[in-house]
């Protein structure tokens, strides 16, 4: 009994905790922001803000008691778009291929270089992507990365070196064809 009697105390929500609904309403752009760099579509990204807060609400008198409660529902939206992505990855067959279904900006054409760089990062595995939008677009340290993607150090490291590598082999080959055309 004294187990039930702990667990129900804790499960309140302390004065000064923010309620679900303030907290999201503070948060979510920036948690919607993350995911539509991660998934690189908004229509995406909203499901998976969906599915990490769906499940931080029945668990957010305890959420809301950690000390870095941004950090742990960022990892929610990481750990949701991963669970997306390796259902897709079990379900889709690899093509030679990939077409360009990148739509242009509601508020208009995006500036080619712009649209390049989303280009090539759209094209990165998602592990390397989902480091470098962490370290580069979240501005996080790789500490920080570590402990939200649930990897080594030397891992998110060595992710984030891998996928600039290849944004800068890709973007210098778009460079060169640029300058031949």
């Amino acid at each position: 009994m004294k187990t039930v009697a702990v667990r129900t105390e804790r499960a309140e929500q302390r004065v000064g905790d923010p309620t679900f609904d303030d907290w999201v309403a503070a948060r979510g752009p920036a948690l919607l922001r993350l995911a539509c760099t991660l998934t690189g579509d908004p229509r995406e990204a909203e499901d998976v803000v969906q599915e990490a807060l769906s499940r931080a609400l029945p668990r957010w008198a305890r959420i809301s008691a950690v000390e870095d409660v941004d950090a742990y529902v960022r990892r929610m939206v990481v750990n949701a778009h991963t669970s997306r992505w390796r259902a897709w990855r079990r379900r889709v067959t690899p093509v030679a291929q990939v077409a360009d279904t990148v739509a242009p900006d509601r508020a208009g054409p995006e500036p080619d270089d712009r649209r390049r760089i989303w280009l090539a990062c759209r094209a990165l595995p998602e592990i390397h992507r989902t480091a470098v939008v962490l370290r580069f677009y979240e501005q996080l340290e790789y500490a920080e990365i570590a402990a939200l993607t649930g990897v080594r150090e030397g891992s998110v490291r060595s992710r984030v070196s891998r996928g600039l590598a290849a944004l800068r082999a890709e973007l210098g080959e778009l460079e060169e064809e640029d300058h031949d055309g």
